[in-house]
C-alpha cells in the first residue's frame, strides 16, 4: 500500500514539474495577451468614435454657414429692390452676402475633407485593424489548444510509466491480502495475553472415616486455616493462582460451586461485549497506540493529562514568544546601529519563531476544547471536597484497620476477603482476572443513595437519578470515583460526591461518604 501510495506520489511531483508550473505561466502570458488585444480593440473603436464626431460637426457647420449664406443673399437682392434705401447700405448687404458666401464654400471644403477621412479611417477600422486583432486572438487560442493537448499527451508519458510498478503493488497487495493467516493472528493475541498459570492437578481422596484430623493435599484447591500449613503456590509467574474463571469475591452467604459448573457456565455463557472492548483497549495500549486525547483514561486521570498538556504548551509558547522578543530587539538595535548587523538577515528566522508560535497555539486550543469537554462532564471539584469520612464506634475501629491490612489489592482495584471457615476456598486475585473480570458479576459490599442526578457520558460512567437506591461493587480509589451497580448488566463509575455510600460492616475497612 505504501509503495502504491508512492507511486501516486510520483505522478503528482511530475505533473507539477512539468505540466502544472509551465501550464500556469503559459496562462499568465495568454491572459496579458488577451488583455493587450483588447486595448487595442477599444482604441481602434474609441478612435473611430472621435472620427464621426469631427464628420457631424463639419457637417452641422456647413449647413449653419449655408442657411446663413442664402438668408445674405435674399436680404442683399431685397435692400437691391428697395428704392428708398440708400446705395451704402445696399453695398453693406452686398458685402455681407460675399462673405456668408465664403465661409459657406470654406465649410463645405471642410466637410468634404472630414468626410473622406471618415470613409477611410472606417475602411481601415473594418478591414484592416479588427480582422488583425481578431487573428492575433484566434491565433492565441490556438496555441492554448495546441498546449493544453501537449500537456495532455505529456500527462500519458508520466502515468505510462508508472503504470508497471503499479501492476507490481497492486500485485503485492493481491498476494499479501491472500497471505493472511487468521490462525498465525490468533495465536499472537494468545501469545500476548496468556496468563501463565499452570492448570491444578488432581483432587485427593479426603478419607473422613478416620479418627484423625483433615489433611489437604499440595495440590488441592481447598486449604486449612487452622493445620498452619502454607498457602497454595504454584511455580513462577502464576504464584497464588488460581483457575481464571472463578469470581474473584465471594459474599459469605455464597456456596462453592464445583470447578466444573464454572468452566461449563463460561463455556455457554454470552460473552460481554465489555470484556472484548478491555481487550481491544489493552492490545492498543501494547502497541503503544495511545489516543492524543487520551480517551482511554477514566475522566479524572484524562482531565490530569490534558491539564498537563496544556501547561506545557503554555510554556513552549511563552519561550517562543520571549525569544521572539529577543529577536525583535536585536533587529531594533541593528536598525538603530547598522554597523553592528543586517537586520534584514533576522527577518526569516523572526517568521520562523511567529509560525512556531502560531502552530503551538492552535495545538494548545485544540487541547482546551479537549479539557473542557472533560470539565463539562466531570463534577465541580468543590463538590468532592465536602465529601466527608463517617464515624464508626472505637471498638470497631481496629478491627477495621486490622482487616484492612488483611486486604490483597489486584490490578483493577478490587480485593479478596480470608475466610475463617475451613471448607471454603481462599480465591487469590490474579493478573490474568483483568481481563475477564466483567464475565462475573462483583459481590456488592454496600449500598448507595444518588444525592444528585448524574448524566454518565463517558465509557464507562453510568447514569443515576437523585433519590435512587443502588449497589456499591468497588470503593473510591482516590480519584473521586464509585463503581456501582443498578442490575446484573448496568455498572459502571459515578463521582463519589454524588452518592452517599453505606458499606456493609462487615466489610473490611468500612467507610460511609456523605
Amino acid at each position: 500500500m505504501n509503495d502504491y501510495a508512492g507511486q501516486h506520489e510520483v505522478i503528482s511531483e511530475n505533473m507539477t514539474s512539468q505540466i502544472t508550473t509551465d501550464l500556469a505561466r503559459f496562462v499568465q502570458e495568454l491572459k496579458q495577451e488577451r488583455k493587450s488585444n483588447f486595448h487595442d480593440g477599444r482604441k481602434a473603436q474609441q478612435h473611430m468614435e472621435t472620427c464621426w464626431k469631427q464628420l457631424e460637426s463639419s457637417k452641422r457647420r456647413f449647413e449653419r454657414d449655408c442657411k446663413e449664406a442664402d438668408r445674405a443673399q435674399q436680404y442683399f437682392e431685397k435692400m437691391d429692390a428697395d428704392i428708398n434705401v440708400t446705395k451704402a447700405d445696399v453695398e453693406k448687404a452686398r458685402q455681407q452676402a460675399q462673405i456668408r458666401h465664403q465661409m459657406a464654400e470654406d465649410s463645405k471644403a471642410d466637410y468634404s475633407s472630414s468626410l473622406q477621412k471618415f470613409n477611410q479611417e472606417q475602411h481601415e477600422y473594418y478591414h484592416t485593424h479588427i480582422p488583425s486583432i481578431f487573428q492575433k486572438i484566434q491565433e492565441m487560442e490556438e496555441r492554448r489548444i495546441v498546449r493544453i493537448g501537449e500537456s495532455m499527451k505529456t500527462y500519458a508519458e508520466v502515468d505510462r510509466q508508472v503504470i508497471p510498478i503499479i501492476g507490481k503493488c497492486l500485485d503485492g497487495i493481491v498476494k499479501a491480502a491472500e497471505a493472511i493467516n487468521q490462525k498465525s493472528d490468533s495465536q499472537l493475541v494468545i501469545e500476548a495475553y496468556k496468563s501463565g498459570f499452570e492448570p491444578p492437578g488432581d483432587i485427593e481422596f479426603e478419607d473422613y472415616t478416620q479418627p484423625m484430623k483433615r489433611t489437604v493435599s499440595d495440590n488441592s484447591l481447598s486449604n486449612s486455616r487452622g493445620d498452619g500449613k502454607p498457602e497454595l503456590k504454584f511455580g513462577g509467574k502464576s504464584k497464588g493462582k488460581l483457575w481464571p474463571f472463578i469470581k474473584k469475591n465471594k459474599s459469605p452467604k455464597q456456596q462453592k460451586e464445583p470447578l466444573s459448573h464454572r468452566f461449563n457456565e463460561f463455556m455457554i455463557s454470552k460473552p460481554k461485549i465489555h470484556c472484548f472492548r478491555s481487550l481491544k483497549r489493552g492490545l492498543s495500549l501494547k502497541l503503544g497506540a495511545t489516543p492524543e486525547d487520551f480517551s482511554n483514561l477514566p475522566p479524572e486521570q484524562r482531565r490530569k493529562k490534558l491539564q498537563q498538556k496544556v501547561d506545557e504548551l503554555n510554556k513552549e509558547i511563552q519561550k517562543e514568544m520571549d525569544q521572539r522578543d529577543a529577536i525583535t530587539k536585536m533587529k531594533d538595535v541593528y536598525l538603530k546601529n547598522p554597523q553592528m548587523g543586517d537586520p534584514a538577515s533576522l527577518d526569516h528566522k523572526l517568521t520562523e519563531v511567529s509560525q512556531n508560535i502560531e502552530k503551538l497555539r492552535l495545538e494548545a486550543q485544540k487541547f482546551e476544547a479537549w479539557l473542557a469537554e472533560v470539565e463539562g462532564r466531570l463534577p465541580a471539584r468543590g463538590e468532592q471536597a465536602r465529601r466527608q469520612s463517617g464515624m464508626y464506634d472505637g471498638q470497631g475501629a481496629p478491627t477495621a484497620n486490622s482487616c484492612a491490612q488483611d486486604r490483597e489489592s489486584s490490578p483493577d482495584g478490587s480485593y479478596t476477603e480470608e475466610r475463617s471457615q475451613e471448607n471454603e476456598v481462599k480465591v487469590l486475585a490474579t493478573d490474568f482476572d483483568d481481563e475477564f473480570d466483567d464475565e462475573e458479576p462483583l459481590p456488592a459490599i454496600g449500598t448507595c443513595k444518588a444525592l444528585y442526578t448524574f448524566e454518565g457520558q463517558n465509557e464507562g460512567t453510568i447514569s443515576v437519578i437523585e433519590g435512587e437506591i443502588l449497589y456499591v461493587i468497588e470503593e473510591d480509589k482516590g480519584d473521586g470515583w464509585t463503581r456501582i451497580r443498578r442490575n446484573e448488566d448496568e455498572e459502571g463509575y459515578v463521582p463519589t460526591s454524588y452518592v452517599e455510600v453505606y458499606l456493609d460492616k462487615n466489610a473490611k475497612g468500612a467507610k460511609t461518604y456523605i
